[in-house]
């Protein structure tokens, strides 16, 4: 072989040679490059997907806007409905009168009584009627007790000489009241508390 065509060749080799191996190294590098390890990061949570009804519901601005109200202690007890429980009924023990009558004409009903209600109870001779009396009798906001009203119209009728005095404590206030039969709205009064008074004759 001419000496010329064997230079070429073995140029033309070489450089073949050469292109292979930068080729093979750059081949190295970018695999390198692919693989090399990433730097380790926090691990990405995976998104919910969303559903499409929820992006079609409306939302109420006033849901947005107002807070939900706290649940009453009623609500929270336990066994309770969802409904406010009722109130407890305040305790009536207190309800205690001493009651002296004195006049009646009958030796039975003269003297002094005690009387407790709630539950009725005492030395009255018919404690559970004059417990219910004054119970039916009772209002809110008035005076049980309260006299005959001055000004008032009555008859000059005259019911003996058959007296009483309450004393003692009813629905919380305190009760000091005098009862007698001289006229007809005195007389009116006294029948209107039997049994808690003695029913007396005219």
């Amino acid at each position: 072989m001419p000496y010329r065509r064997l230079s070429r060749f073995v140029t033309a080799a070489t450089t073949v040679s050469t292109a292979s191996t930068v080729t093979a190294a750059l081949a190295t590098l970018g695999v390198l490059a692919l693989t090399a390890p990433v730097a380790a990061s926090a691990p990405v949570s995976p998104v919910s997907p969303v559903s499409p009804a929820s992006l079609a519901t409306p939302v109420s601005p006033a849901s947005l806007a107002a807070p939900a109200a706290p649940a009453s202690p009623a609500d929270l007890s336990i066994g309770s409905s969802p409904r406010t429980a009722p109130l407890p009924r305040p305790s009536r023990s207190s309800d205690h009168l001493t009651i002296t009558v004195s006049d009646s004409g009958k030796a039975a009903t003269n003297g002094t009584y005690e009387l407790y209600c709630h539950p009725a109870r005492g030395t009255h001779t018919d404690a559970r009627g004059a417990c219910d009396k004054l119970d039916s009798l009772s209002r809110w906001g008035k005076d049980l007790f309260a006299g005959v009203p001055k000004g008032s119209k009555c008859t000059m009728q005259y019911g003996g000489p058959a007296t009483a005095h309450v004393t003692g404590t009813w629905a919380g206030r305190p009760v000091n009241a005098q009862f007698s039969r001289a006229d007809g709205c005195e007389i009116s009064r006294w029948n209107r508390f039997v049994p808690v008074l003695p029913s007396v004759a005219s």
